[in-house]
């Protein structure tokens, strides 16, 4: 059984920083492609960052400069640290991984539970 867990959401005034964390458990053979998605109310979810199992990363236009992903393969965790935050980065952000849970499986996209992202004065 494998679980994405997020942590590291809140409030925050705009032009502040929050960094998200997301902890892969369970059966894992291999996580390939790990990413951030964000859904603000009334919008559809959209693709933040994603970060390959070699580092690789690219960005969504809006966050370009103010975020940036990382990972631990050794951990399973993805990291994203957000600066200078605006009113409209506010969402619930969801973590997404394409993970094989075991050698002999296919992969799959595996999503966690999601965490707000509040960014007010």
């Amino acid at each position: 059984q494998v679980q994405l867990v997020e942590s590291g959401g809140g409030s925050v005034q705009p032009g502040g920083s929050l960094r998200l964390s997301c902890a892969v458990s369970g059966s894992i053979f291999r996580i390939n492609i790990m990413a951030w998605y964000r859904q603000a109310p009334g919008n559809q979810r959209e693709v933040v960052a994603r970060i390959t199992r070699g580092g690789t990363t690219d960005y969504a236009d809006s966050v370009k400069g103010r975020f940036t992903i990382s990972r631990d393969n050794a951990n399973n965790t993805a990291y994203l640290q957000m600066n200078s935050l605006k009113s409209e980065d506010t969402a619930v952000y969801y973590c997404n991984a394409a993970i094989r849970p075991y050698i002999s499986t296919s992969e799959r996209d595996y999503w966690g539970q999601g965490t707000q992202v509040t960014v007010s004065s």
